[in-house]
């Protein structure tokens, strides 16, 4: 399960100021597909895969709360084609590509990581850039493969793991945002909690609900910042909830497939790019 917007973003930086030989912008494709073709020609071979969009329109959470990402900056204008070439990219890899307006890429991969993480001998891996999806991490059954800096190294996230880095289960990262927000996404959270107060917290209480069912015998100093908060902290955490009931239609694990390469209409892609380094390793 491919967040495609968080990797283009990701390879957008890591790359620089690439053009094609006409000029066009294509640093962030390069990047996306020397990835592409690390993880399914040289490093992971999945059998089945699966490219998640945003959409510029606005969610479901923007309807929650009005504020909501609202200090983003737009995308640079050398991005934006770059952003939409991305889906030639996975076309051209024979990977399928989802969006669907009113809802984010964390709920598409959400939606497909629920149907398919009962699957007999499948395991369902989110290559991401973005911690907000950890919340997804079940086991070693789900788990998530985090970028680092630079565009093919990543972070290897199952249930163990994130416990080890957040003190918490991933279950209960919500609940985490709902208490400290995520300047990010420009969720709240509640004002003068961080991850010092809140996550003791949720080790003892484990979700923002109980947290607020037990405030009488919270310390005084953590209550005080708590009282009052408590539809901020709510809301916060439902900001950060990813939806897994996206109204995706039918999509069988079969369709998913992915086919070996058509290595000729790669090349032939890939040299109308001017990605001579990538044609090379084609056909390795």
């Amino acid at each position: 399960m491919i967040d495609a917007h968080a990797l283009i973003h990701r390879m957008y930086h890591a790359m620089g100021p690439l053009t094609t030989p006409s000029g066009d912008p294509i640093g962030a494709l390069y990047g996306l597909s020397g990835l592409l073709l690390n993880i399914i020609q040289e490093k992971v071979k999945p059998e089945y895969a699966a490219a998640c969009f945003d959409l510029p329109q606005p969610t479901f959470r923007n309807k929650m709360y009005a504020e909501y990402k609202a200090t983003r900056q737009a995308p640079a204008d050398d991005l934006i084609p770059q952003l939409n070439g991305a889906r030639e990219v996975f076309a051209h890899f024979g990977i399928p590509s989802f969006e669907l307006a009113g809802y984010e890429a964390d709920d598409l991969i959400g939606t497909l990581a629920e149907r398919f993480k009962t699957e007999k001998d499948l395991q369902v891996v989110i290559l991401s850039g973005d911690r907000d999806l950890l919340q997804l991490v079940e086991g070693e059954k789900v788990i998530a493969e985090m970028m680092k800096k630079g565009t093919s190294e990543t972070d290897r996230y199952d249930e163990a793991a994130v416990l080890e880095k957040y003190e918490l289960l991933p279950n209960q990262i919500i609940d985490l945002k709902g208490l400290v927000g995520d300047a990010s996404d420009n969720i709240p959270g509640v004002s003068g909690v961080g991850p010092k107060t809140a996550t003791p917290l949720l080790q003892e209480f484990k979700t923002v609900e109980e947290v607020y069912e037990n405030l009488m015998i919270i310390t005084e100093k953590h209550a005080k910042k708590l009282e009052g908060n408590k539809e901020v902290a709510l809301l916060s955490k439902k900001l950060a909830t990813i939806d897994r009931t996206v109204p995706l239609p039918e999509i069988s694990l079969a369709s998913l497939t992915l086919a070996p390469m058509n290595k000729m209409k790669l090349t032939a892609y890939f040299e109308s790019l001017g990605f001579v380094s990538l044609i090379h390793r084609i056909n390795l």
